[in-house]
């Protein structure tokens, strides 16, 4: 599992940071859409929304980022016309009233968890594509340190009523290795961020890394499966590989914001 893990990430991560870093941000764009239509789909499919509805959900994730890429001032009208829609369709073609407040609710919280708070990244990458790149270093270096520290020397239970596996040990190194990866860009791509900052970026994303991860082990534990699927060989589905930068984008959007990184 370890090495087919190594192998992918191996393939990967140097095909998403030269994608990132030298093409368009409209690439990006492509990118994102794709990732949070499969990964939205996954999010149903482990919270038993189907048919219709799962669609119109697919459809209106794709057309949010579209509007939060080119017209970000409308983003909250065109998310009220999706719950609008999507209320409709269930009302008209499904005439049966069971079920249609955990299906309606699953289907529209799904747009706010994928591509509602994927749709951050879309502001950091036009602020500049190497805050992006320092983003996913820092929840990349967070996940594969909890991990790693985790398996070696995790011995007390982080939180065992939703994700066993997870250590206080393996949380420390989260931490650790977010700060390295954050350390990493800002010395190599980001050299006028003061130190001060990237340390706070780090600390900020390394957190969040660590509740987006736990959000998802929630709503898969309540689902009763292991992984949202097994599209990526030896990670799970890609709400698995998504699930720390759900909570770390927007994190790490206002963190600039504050810091004035972004402004």
């Amino acid at each position: 599992m370890h090495l087919k893990r190594l192998i992918v990430a191996a393939v990967l991560v140097p095909l998403l940071y030269l994608y990132t870093m030298y093409l368009s941000p409209q690439y990006y764009l492509l990118l994102i859409t794709v990732v949070s239509t499969v990964a939205l789909a996954e999010f149903y499919a482990i919270s038993g929304v189907e048919g219709f509805l799962k669609y119109s959900g697919l459809f209106w994730g794709a057309a949010l980022l579209v509007v939060q890429f080119f017209a970000r001032e409308l983003m909250a009208e065109a998310l009220f016309i999706a719950v609008l829609a999507m209320l409709t369709l269930r009302l008209f073609l499904k005439r049966d009233a069971a079920g249609s407040v955990r299906e309606a609710t699953a289907a529209i919280f799904g747009l706010l968890y994928i591509p509602g708070l994927l749709s951050f990244q879309l502001d950091i990458i036009k602020a500049g594509a190497p805050l992006l790149v320092m983003l996913y270093a820092a929840v990349w270096g967070s996940d594969s340190m909890a991990l790693y520290v985790g398996k070696s020397i995790g011995r007390r239970k982080l939180y065992v009523e939703m994700s066993p596996n997870k250590t206080v040990e393996g949380a420390v190194g989260s931490f650790i290795g977010g700060l390295i990866g954050v350390l990493l860009i800002k010395f190599t791509v980001l050299n006028a961020m003061p130190l001060s900052s990237a340390i706070i970026l780090g600390l900020v994303v390394s957190f969040a890394t660590i509740l987006g991860d736990l959000v998802e082990s929630m709503f898969k534990r309540d689902a009763g499966v292991k992984d949202s699927s097994s599209i990526v060989p030896g990670h799970g589905g890609f709400l698995d590989k998504i699930d720390s930068v759900t909570f770390a984008g927007p994190a790490f959007y206002w963190a600039c914001l504050f810091l004035h990184v972004i402004r």
